[in-house]
């Protein structure tokens, strides 16, 4: 069967409504995916906005949480700084500001006359590693901030609710006293003839 020029314009026209149909098809398909490349970036945005608040809300439960462990350690603290180490002044969250530069302590205890000494306790409701060298800074800076007790043997203290044995071993060959909570009470966790370092 031979082919006629008819049936040549035919199938060319069947050919060129195929390739339209085949343009609109992947015009309407590009359409809807630029729709869904919208649709998920808006949607990741939203996503973005509610980490970014949930963030700022688990920051603040932070806080809320490192102030309820200081509220709660002040107490027992206060009783053990005066009648372990005879302190007869104990502050909680002593804030000072000196040429624009800031020192805080979550506590200062000291005392004059025959003790002549001060200490700084850093309270943490979980102990990491850079609580110790935080306290460190405190303690190399504090004489800076309180020139009045700079004759003072200067001693530190890290206050814990929950530490790891390895990271309370670390803290004491530091030179600083344990705290550790038991029963609500804060009670000092260092060994038998623990000697702390004096800055």
């Amino acid at each position: 069967m031979a082919t006629t020029p008819d049936d040549v314009w035919a199938l060319l026209h069947e050919l060129v409504e195929a390739q339209k149909e085949a343009q609109e098809e992947t015009g309407r398909r590009s359409q809807e995916t630029a729709r869904l490349f919208q649709e998920a970036a808006r949607e990741r945005r939203k996503t973005d906005k509610q980490i970014k608040e949930l963030g700022k809300q688990i920051g603040g439960l932070g806080e809320k949480f490192g102030s309820f462990t200081e509220g709660l350690a002040l107490p027992s603290m206060e009783r053990l700084l005066h009648e372990r180490f005879g302190m007869e002044v104990v502050s909680p969250s002593v804030r000072v500001t000196k040429e624009g530069r800031h020192l805080e302590l979550d506590v200062l205890a000291y005392a004059n006359g025959p003790v002549n000494a001060a200490y700084v306790v850093e309270v943490k409701s979980h102990l990491r590693e850079e609580a110790i060298t935080q306290l460190r800074d405190l303690l190399r800076r504090f004489r800076e901030f309180f020139p009045e007790h700079r004759d003072k043997r200067l001693y530190g203290i890290l206050a814990a609710v929950d530490l790891a044995p390895a990271l309370r071993e670390r803290v004491l060959r530091e030179g600083f006293y344990v705290a550790r909570i038991q029963d609500q009470v804060f009670t000092l966790d260092v060994p038998d003839g623990f000697q702390p370092r004096v800055y």
